[in-house]
């Protein structure tokens, strides 16, 4: 998921009388990142006051950005891969659900015994050095190889073949 936060450039006072809400904006899928830079960096330079831009990774095709809806418009103006901008704002309620970090358990522990099941190093086997709960991933280093270089992979691509003891 990726949030910016633009630098705000009018005073509370006006802000608050514009209509801040979250609008939805269309994109091509898979072009999703493309559009969040391209509205920031346009934001950032026309001094555009967005308050906050969010791709789930879950929804394709689709970004969120919190602002005026003219601010919106102005923001994703003429920016490429954009299809459009749905016109109604969407409640809070409906994308709470993207905004909270997901609470996973991974059940491998540093020094465990891995091999790798699917992707670019399948079939290799390493040791555990380092795990990032909030990414799901682990760093291993790989056992068969002369000079083990670290690996970062997704738990989803592994299994475990011994624990540590």
């Amino acid at each position: 998921m990726v949030e910016g936060e633009i630098k705000q450039t009018e005073s509370l006072d006006t802000v608050e009388k514009k209509n801040v809400q979250i609008y939805v904006v269309r994109t091509i899928v898979g072009r999703e990142n493309v559009v969040v830079d391209s509205i920031l960096s346009r934001a950032k330079k026309n001094n555009i006051p967005i308050k906050a831009i969010m791709h789930p990774e879950e929804i394709k095709g689709y970004v969120f950005v919190e602002g005026d809806i003219r601010d919106v418009r102005e923001a994703t103006r003429n920016v490429v891969n954009i299809r459009g901008i749905v016109a109604s704002p969407v409640k809070m309620e409906e994308i709470e659900k993207f905004l909270k970090p997901k609470e996973t358990k991974i059940e491998v522990g540093i020094g465990d015994i891995i091999e790798v099941i699917s992707g670019p190093f399948k079939d290799t086997r390493g040791k555990v050095t380092r795990i990032d709960n909030i990414k799901r991933e682990v760093t291993i280093e790989p056992l068969e190889v002369p000079v083990p270089i670290p690996i970062t992979i997704s738990v989803e691509f592994i299994k475990i073949i011994e624990r540590k003891k």
